[in-house]
């Protein structure tokens, strides 16, 4: 399902004919970008930090510099809603968290 506002994005008839029989597609309500506040931050700093700062002259070109920029995005760069963590170092946290506790580990008083 894609979820977005009736925005620029949908002036394409392009899209719209793709779309049609391949995906669901859900508009937020008219005024109420908080209802799709992730993405709405997202395309925010994309537009802000890559494709306003940059102009393309071939489509390689294009997915060069905005692969360069989501691996930036998703493997070096701090996010303040990770508490300051990159999403890998988020992830990897996680991850330790949920591994259970070798045998003979103290795990809250227990030993297993």
């Amino acid at each position: 399902m894609v979820v977005s506002d009736n925005g620029t994005e949908l002036t394409s008839c392009a899209v719209l004919r793709w779309a049609t029989g391949r995906l669901e597609w859900h508009y937020i309500e008219p005024g109420k970008p908080v209802q799709n506040a992730f993405v709405e931050s997202f395309n925010s700093k994309l537009r802000d930090e890559c494709l306003n700062e940059h102009v393309f002259l071939t489509l390689a070109e294009t997915r060069e510099t905005i692969e360069a920029w989501r691996y930036d995005y998703n493997h070096l760069r701090p996010h303040s809603s990770l508490g300051a963590l990159t999403p890998i170092e988020f992830a990897m946290l996680k991850r330790e968290q949920q591994q259970p506790p070798l045998e003979g580990q103290n795990h809250d008083r227990l030993y297993l």
